[in-house]
């Protein structure tokens, strides 16, 4: 069992942290020993960088995304048994083990324990990627995605990806969008209907053709992009915005929701329903993480991850560490 944990000590810094010795279990507590966790680009970027309202919140851990063994469960606890493989989903930052109060749990609740055991079906490796996943598929979940439905997803980040995924995975035609010819290649290799490059001279036009889109869901966080869906006419009528990228203000057309009666939805992290569908869809071969992971490093390598990440991040996608 490692006792380290990674933690941020000052903007633009990143460094191992000693966690000590796990304490005593209470009755309904688990203790969870880390076998892979996985970075969550686009917040712990932010918050590394001190950006939005992670401005000045130094020391502090991110991410949320850990697969782990049952070392030792509290005399109290049913649901687990030491040796299990369990996905654990709360925001505690990367660390070697885990005390996770499991005495209660909404299903439907972000806030709970968000610790899952991981069917034979899956791979666990890959499931350290569960928590990105998660956001998005709860995102997708939320703005009520349904088959028949267009759907635009803006951004292919690892985010992007796996709400295009979602989508996709909840009957909708799915277009996409980004910058990278790469990453929409591999939206396209998952699943995508249509790929577009937002650099292309025709790519508003090209986007429109396939629109109005009852759904679009925003992973990219580019400023003027609600004001882009106005002012080219891209949502339908009852339609959806979904805001999945971290912003501060935002800017829209009232107009654009007052004549379609749209609305616009944000969605936070994720909940043990969105796992349980999740690896429904993992299980069945309808989702697919394994081509979303770029990197794969020894956790006493992460250091130099976090460097990419903060300077190079275009060079990462799925990340997930060995520990």
């Amino acid at each position: 069992m490692r006792k380290t944990g990674i933690e941020y000590p000052a903007a633009r810094e990143v460094r191992f942290k000693d966690l000590g010795d796990p304490p005593a279990l209470a009755p309904t507590q688990v203790l969870l020993v880390t076998r892979h966790s996985g970075i969550t680009n686009g917040t712990e970027r932010h918050a590394l960088l001190g950006e939005h309202f992670w401005a000045g919140v130094f020391p502090s851990a991110h991410g949320y995304q850990h697969i782990c063994t049952v070392e030792a469960v509290g005399e109290a606890v049913r649901q687990f048994q030491p040796g299990d493989v369990v996905f654990h989903g709360q925001y505690v930052g990367h660390r070697g083990w885990h005390v996770v109060e499991v005495g209660a749990a909404a299903a439907a609740a972000y806030d709970a324990h968000l610790t899952i055991k991981l069917p034979d079906s899956v791979d666990a490796k890959h499931c350290a990627l569960l928590g990105v996943a998660g956001v998005a598929m709860r995102g997708a979940r939320r703005c009520r995605v349904a088959p028949a439905q267009r759907v635009w997803v803006a951004g292919l980040g690892l985010i992007g990806q796996f709400a295009a995924q979602s989508a996709r995975a909840l009957g909708a035609h799915v277009t996409v969008s980004d910058i990278n010819p790469q990453r929409l290649a591999l939206a396209q290799q998952c699943g995508a209907h249509r790929a577009l490059d937002a650099n292309d001279a025709g790519f508003w036009a090209a986007l429109k053709e396939g629109g109005p889109y009852d759904r679009i869901i925003d992973c990219c966080g580019v400023p003027p992009l609600l004001m882009d869906i106005y002012q080219h006419q891209l949502l339908a009528y009852q339609g959806v915005v979904t805001l999945l990228a971290v912003r501060t203000e935002t800017v829209f057309n009232w107009g654009m929701m007052h004549t379609k009666e749209a609305s616009i939805e944000v969605s936070c992290h994720f909940s043990l329903d969105d796992l349980k569908v999740l690896l429904h869809f993992i299980g069945q071969g309808v989702m697919r993480v394994g081509p979303l992971i770029t990197h794969n490093v020894p956790i006493d390598d992460a250091i130099g991850v976090y460097e990419l990440l903060r300077d190079k991040p275009g060079d990462l996608l799925g990340v997930v560490f060995d520990w």
